[in-house]
């Protein structure tokens, strides 16, 4: 994974927002409006939001007739996951020696 994709993954983590949002998404396609509804902020804050997380390759949005679907894409999660696995593995190891 490159520096700046790993970069863009964490910083549209580290909203709880776009977190609601990826998890949301996590049970299947859902159009704009209806990611906003369960937040008290605009489309527009929402939109941003989306934004967001576009950039970082984290959702795909699509055109389908009138409705706009946003798709989770797992691949930068698991890019994420892998690198962040690398440091477990190092503190597991660090820990079992302590143990010892």
């Amino acid at each position: 994974m490159s520096p700046h994709r790993l970069n863009s993954t964490f910083a549209a983590l580290a909203d709880p927002t776009r977190r609601a949002i990826l998890a949301r998404l996590a049970a299947g396609n859902a159009s704009v409006t209806k990611l906003a509804r369960p937040f008290d902020m605009s489309l527009p804050a929402i939109s941003k939001h989306l934004k967001v997380l576009e950039r970082a390759g984290l959702i795909t949005r699509g055109r389908e007739a009138q409705w706009r679907p946003c798709r989770l894409q797992t691949r930068p999660l698991k890019e994420a996951v892998d690198w962040l696995e690398r440091y477990r593995r190092f503190w597991d190891q660090t820990f079992d020696r302590l143990d010892a």
